[in-house]
């Protein structure tokens, strides 16, 4: 999915003329903003140039649920400890510069996301930050605000970038090809490793020896190199097997200390745990069992929510300003303690561990401050993993950031965990305050309300995390919870206000996320699964089925129509597959609506819109037969209906498209309209602006062509002689 500006929403809103009219005109500044967005994709997608950086920070803030989607791959400059950064799977990459308590996403045109390769920070210059921006290298000169290609390494960067901290013209890079690269004039230039293979999870320097002896860990075992990087030899002496999950060093030349610290694949073997965490005190010439006091060793589940019978610990994290401390961080064998997953701490060297992390409030030992979910929910819903990444500033081991679908950091070691800088009300207190937003908005947001009856109320219909709600104008933030939530929570596709009853809303939602976008249109995420109409009374704090006479599936959209009777509201809502839906009873029954609507092979519904001229339209997004597969050419399109619903006809019939995205109407005129599309139906891309279609020169290939255009139609006679 693409997550780019459009994540950032902005905190204004303006005196409301009527619950109808903010809608028409939310859709169509929404849909002016997303042609915005899509003309910067494809303005960086032609050279990569980006507004000047910063360019609207001064007048936008972010708003909403912190987290949402996954994040990976963080990292703690050394020479800053507050100066962070993380990448997310929502295509965007984040930085902070106080320490985690706020973030900034990074334009997409500087930076593209990369959540399998972890970024590096100059050991003593924190302007400078190497990152992979879809797999290329780049630098960042500047604290992450804009980034250039760097260097020549033709492969793509992946696992790891790493900077010697004694000599930083001297770097090592993980590839996709499986290999190591190493660069002796700070990245400009690339010779591929002769030595490690496999997917790489970790470098160390040895600053003992000025970094000239550097080691190297991917899941196929762990080599060691005495020249800079030319030669290696495999140091796995004393290792069970060579499957390799986590690495860790750390080098004191003050002292002369080195310890290295790797995970291998815990197993039972004829009862006993055996793999686990080992470490080396001599270089990797032998490797030592360091699962002693204090780790999971359990050899079965103790409950029903364990990850697995045994603990598999998949992130180590060591510093060279404390080698002997060590953190690690393991899947769980059950949900509480001590079988539950955490972060152990040994400041020893593995002589002896403690748990630091203690996420569910229901736990005695809870130290960590509440993120959306357990302020909403009174407890974690964690599935036993290990969070997605992990990192630990090198100079400062107590500063320790762990990314899931929330960032919570710790800077003493442990002790407590801390999510965003709002203070949080602890245990035994009336109650945790609702959340803020620090930054780290990192999912797909559909739609954004401002109550019409009561404006400090507002609503964020969210992909994956569901609905979320404001009551002090957009400053903090409550989810919902089990008592309250819709039951197809995954996705809030659209909500729909009456424009006379303050609290009573209609919902649509799905357990399906991403319709209309690539991956469900590509065949890479199902989208069989059920969806439904709720209806709140309480202004979203509470929901209720009451619909019936509908299919279980996804339901995209939802419209009221504001001049039907107070109690008998008229309502249309899109069904994923199905067609168009209408109730005239307050959306208690419904009844299928699709002559002329689509085809029999796509009626993927994903957006509805009334006029207030009445006039109803509805989008059919693309489909392919199967994976792989090329995109259909019938069905969809966009069609509008004059006579409620009981008719429909296509609009775009001179102008046929393969992948329609979204379209919006403007408030007063319902003959224009803007219509986002991925390409142009086999027509070069361009703008149709009638009566006739005209499509201007561009390249464009009949269902490939990912590059997102814009459409503008003005004209009754485009696809259609009615007036």
């Amino acid at each position: 999915m693409v997550a780019v500006d459009s994540d950032v929403v902005s905190h204004k809103h303006g005196p409301m003329q009527s619950p109808i009219a903010l809608s028409f005109l939310n859709r169509w500044v929404r849909t002016c903003r997303l042609m915005s967005v899509l003309g910067f994709l494809m303005w960086g997608s032609a050279g990569d140039t980006a507004p000047p950086p910063n360019s609207g920070d001064a007048f936008r803030e972010p708003v909403g649920l912190s987290g949402g989607g996954g994040m990976f791959t963080p990292a703690i400059s050394p020479a800053d400890p507050n100066l962070m950064m993380l990448n997310c799977d929502m295509s965007a990459a984040y930085v902070s510069e106080d320490g985690g308590r706020h973030w900034r996403m990074i334009h997409q045109a500087q930076l593209r996301s990369d959540t399998r390769c972890r970024p590096a920070f100059h050991p003593t210059d924190p302007a400078v930050i190497f990152a992979s921006s879809g797999g290329r290298l780049r630098i960042s000169r500047d604290r992450g605000r804009t980034f250039a290609p760097h260097g020549d390494l033709r492969e793509s960067v992946h696992g790891e970038i790493a900077i010697n901290p004694a000599d930083p013209t001297r770097m090592l890079v993980g590839t996709g090809g499986g290999r190591c690269a190493r660069s002796e004039d700070g990245g400009l230039s690339w010779q591929v490793c002769a030595g490690p293979t496999g997917r790489v999870i970790g470098f160390h320097f040895d600053r003992t020896r000025g970094g000239r002896t550097v080691f190297a860990a991917t899941d196929r075992g762990i080599w060691r190199s005495d020249d800079a990087g030319q030669s290696w030899v495999e140091r796995t002496q004393g290792l069970p097997w060579k499957e390799v999950q986590a690495f860790a060093g750390g080098s004191d030349p003050g002292t002369d200390v080195v310890w290295l610290y790797c995970a291998v694949r815990s197993k039972t073997v004829e009862g006993r745990f055996q793999g686990g965490i080992y470490r080396s005190g001599d270089r990797g010439e032998s490797w030592e069992w360091a699962m002693r006091s204090g780790l999971n060793t359990d050899t079965r589940q103790a409950d029903q929510w364990a990850y697995g019978p045994v603990a598999q610990y998949n992130h180590l994290l060591a510093t060279d300003a404390r080698p002997a401390t060590v953190y690690a961080l393991n899947t769980a064998t059950g949900f509480h303690p001590p079988h539950h997953d955490t972060v152990y701490r040994s400041d020893d060297a593995g002589d002896t561990w403690r748990a630091t992390y203690f996420q569910d409030p229901r736990f005695p030992q809870f130290n960590v401050a509440h993120d959306y979910v357990t302020a909403s929910t009174g407890q974690c819903f964690k599935g036993g993993e290990t969070p997605f990444g992990v990192a630990v500033c090198n100079t400062d081991p107590d500063r320790v950031l762990l990314v899931r679908n929330e960032a919570h950091l710790t800077h003493d070691g442990g002790a407590s965990w801390f999510v965003e800088a709002a203070p949080t009300r602890r245990q035994g207190s009336p109650g945790p305050t609702p959340p803020g937003c620090n930054g780290l908005v990192v999912t797909t947001t559909w739609h954004y309300y401002v109550d019409p009856h009561e404006p400090d109320r507002h609503y964020i219909a969210y992909t994956d995390i569901g609905l979320a709600r404001s009551l002090d104008g957009g400053r903090t933030w409550r989810w919902w919870n089990q008592k309250t939530w819709a039951p197809w929570r995954n996705t809030c596709y659209e909500l729909a206000f009456d424009p006379e009853v303050p609290g009573r809303i209609w919902g649509a939602f799905s357990s399906i996320h991403d319709i209309p976008n690539d991956n469900i249109i590509s065949e890479r995420h199902g989208h069989r699964g059920p969806g439904g109409i709720c209806v709140s009374r309480d202004f979203g704090a509470s929901w209720k089925v009451e619909a019936e006479d509908l299919p279980a599936r996804p339901v995209t959209s939802i419209v009221l129509d504001p001049r039907s009777p107070r109690d008998r509201r008229t309502l249309y809502a899109g069904v994923f597959d199905e067609g168009v839906f209408k109730s005239t009873d307050d959306g208690r029954t419904w009844t299928l609506k699709r002559q002329g609507l689509g085809h029999p092979d796509n009626r993927r519904v994903s957006r509805v819109i009334l006029h207030a001229d009445g006039t109803l339209f509805a989008s059919i997004c693309a489909k392919r037969p199967a994976a792989g597969a090329p995109l259909m050419s019938v069905g969809v399109g966009l069609y509008r209906s004059r006579d409620g619903a009981e008719t429909w006809e296509p609009m775009n019939r001179s102008l046929p498209l393969l992948y329609v995205k979204d379209f919006s109407v403007h408030p007063r005129d319902s003959r224009r309209v803007l219509l986002g599309a991925c390409d142009a139906g086999g027509r070069p891309l361009g703008a149709s602006t009638g009566p006739t279609t005209e499509a201007k020169p561009g390249a464009g290939s009949a269902g490939k062509d990912p590059r997102p255009s814009a459409y503008f139609h003005r004209s009754a006679r485009a696809g259609s002689t009615r007036p």
